[in-house]
């Protein structure tokens, strides 16, 4: 019996150093496989921003590629990216946002002071949108495909070396499949 536990360790080093290979192996071993790809846009919240259009499920459904930004004042990520989806906006990218866990005072507030680069904004108070999204904090944001469904999802700010390395090529893949 002694023997058969001296055996043990190596036998249990060796299988989880062939997962971790394994693991590693793959296309992107950072990158988290979102279970949204190729589905419909979750539903969207029913509320608004005063004076802003309210973003609803016909605006991601309008043949045209969307992208759905998830974005709080609170979040300072959330702040250095606003300026690339103010550019978004700028060269003709429809860009929709869903302000989570926020205060509406504020929300208008910063989009009046910064810029607002969204042609409409829904607003998630309680967060409970954002878990049907499936996002865990902001900023996320979504590639949406004319007809509706998900193309990409991008956790993190949309700014530096990933941004520019994952988030715009499936965003020009997206605007592609026109």
């Amino acid at each position: 019996m002694a023997k058969w536990l001296m055996v043990l360790p190596p036998v249990v080093f060796a299988a989880l150093a062939g997962t971790f290979y394994y693991g590693m192996q793959r296309e992107n071993p950072t990158d988290l496989p979102s279970v949204f790809i190729d589905k419909p846009a979750p539903v969207l919240p029913d509320t608004g921003l005063a004076g802003i259009p309210m973003l609803s499920a016909k605006d991601l459904a309008t043949g045209q590629v969307t992208v759905v930004n998830f974005w709080a004042t609170w979040c300072p990520p959330c702040r250095a990216e606003h300026p690339v989806l103010k550019q978004m906006a700028a060269d003709g990218i429809r860009v929709a946002g869903v302000n989570m866990m926020d205060d509406d005072v504020k929300a208008l507030e910063y989009l009046t002071d910064e810029g607002n680069p969204f042609f409409a904004v829904a607003t998630d108070p309680k967060g409970r949108f954002r878990v049907e999204w499936g996002v865990t904090a902001p900023p996320e944001t979504f590639i949406i495909r004319g007809d509706g469904t998900i193309a990409f999802k991008f956790i993190g700010p949309l700014v530096g070396s990933d941004y520019e390395q994952r988030f715009k090529p499936a965003l020009e893949a997206a605007l592609a499949e026109k």
